[in-house]
């Protein structure tokens, strides 16, 4: 499998959890403490950062900082706008599209060829 592929695809599980980690606590457990929360959300984190770190070293061997960095803002908001809608029940926003669309700009000044 390609470095980036595999980048990619290490990322996006990555970011499952973690969206999960940071959010989904609002739906499940919003009746219990915050530091239980806390706690539920460090232990699905962990899964998250055995995902991410690797993802990043092998990437690093093929994109710049960067690249990486815009990369993972990319799958984090393609991760985002379906748990949002599907699992937290938010309304499909045009918002999302100008984000997206934003994020390309991004994505285009990362990874053109240098001046």
């Amino acid at each position: 499998m390609p470095v980036v592929l595999k980048t990619i695809v290490l990322l996006a599980l990555s970011n499952v959890f973690m969206t999960f980690a940071w959010y989904a606590h609002l739906k499940n457990l919003n009746d219990k403490p915050w530091y239980i929360a806390a706690l539920l959300s460090w232990a699905i984190a962990l899964a998250e950062y055995m995902l991410q770190v690797p993802a990043n070293r092998i990437g690093y061997t093929a994109l710049s900082l960067g690249q990486l960095k815009i990369l993972q803002e990319v799958i984090s908001l393609s991760v985002f706008v379906p748990f949002a809608v599907f699992y937290m029940h938010q309304p499909l926003k045009l918002d999302f599209l100008w984000a997206g669309l934003c994020l390309l700009g991004a994505v285009y000044f990362m990874f053109r060829s240098p001046i």
